[in-house]
């Protein structure tokens, strides 16, 4: 699920390449706001998941974490949009990424984002652990056989995102400690339901993109408001339990509960009011939320 927003402008027709890219327009495939994202996450389930009693920590292992995490993550981004570049060119918020404005060849995309994955995932496995590697494939093939087909077919595309896109962390977590406990599924579980509410903002601001596009992101008519109002508040009400027993101590548990009190409220406030700003609001305070909650974890952890 992405994070970005795109500034609006024209709807571009699908069109001949250009012969020649920038290593700009490769590097934009990538999704670089997402993988910043995914950087903190990942760092986060990776020194929650270290062993009690290291004396030394486990640098060059954590970079071997980010850097294969990075290298899939940006693989999938390059493949989806691959797969979805004929209806970006139709979406105002998708108009100007590389392969729906017609500056690079498909092929070429393709290459790039088979060699990213292959390689992000061959290097997980090399130079950290099996599950790692298994837990970045999972989340690579779920991404792309699921949720990206799924957004044409159903609202509930959401559900097979947010799953793949809770990933993370858990692979974080597996790189240090070889295993996955039900703490790592608590970050999981944070991340999971971070999401909706997330997407939520976005699909509510570009509904019309979505619908031109040919998305069902959203039911049609009255039910798509519905929809996207308890889809908004309650997994934002869920976070707030949720986030607050992820073993950060008392004081984590109070911040916790504070910053998940603030999302419910913008989450609450676009389901009542229904509108753009409100929207714009929620999707503000979401891309503060994440970060913010597994930073504090690890500060109140540390």
């Amino acid at each position: 699920m992405s994070i970005a927003i795109a500034a609006p402008c024209s709807i571009q027709q699908p069109g001949p390449a250009r012969s020649s890219a920038s290593a700009v327009d490769y590097w934009a495939l990538t999704k670089p706001e997402i993988n910043f994202l995914i950087s903190i996450v990942t760092f986060a389930g990776f020194c929650l998941g270290l062993p009690a009693g290291l004396h030394r920590f486990p640098m060059l292992l954590l970079i071997h974490t980010l850097l294969g995490t990075l290298l899939v993550s940006s693989g999938a981004s390059a493949l989806n949009q691959f797969i979805e570049r004929r209806f970006d060119a139709w979406m105002r918020r998708t108009a100007r990424r590389p392969l729906a404005a017609q500056k690079l060849e498909p092929a070429s995309a393709l290459r790039f984002g088979l060699l990213l994955s292959f390689t992000g995932a061959l290097y997980l496995a090399a130079a950290v652990n099996i599950l790692a590697s298994l837990l970045a494939a999972v989340t690579l093939v779920s991404y792309l056989a699921f949720y990206t087909p799924l957004k044409r077919k159903t609202p509930w595309c959401t559900v097979a995102g947010a799953f793949s896109g809770a990933m993370p962390p858990l692979i974080g977590w597996a790189a240090a400690s070889g295993g996955l406990s039900a703490e790592a599924w608590v970050l999981y579980a944070i991340l999971f339901l971070w999401q909706f509410p997330h997407f939520m903002a976005i699909a509510w601001m570009y509904r019309d993109d979505y619908a031109r596009a040919g998305y069902l992101v959203l039911p049609r008519g009255e039910h798509g408001a519905q929809f996207m109002s308890w889809q908004a508040v309650l997994p934002s009400l869920a976070l707030i339990p949720v986030s607050s027993i992820a073993g950060g101590g008392p004081v984590y548990g109070v911040l916790a509960s504070v910053a998940g009190a603030v999302y419910f409220y913008y989450s609450a406030r676009l389901a009542v009011e229904r509108s753009n700003l409100a929207a714009k609001r929620l999707l503000t305070v979401s891309i503060i939320y994440a970060p913010l909650t597994f930073c504090l974890l690890l500060f109140h952890r540390f």
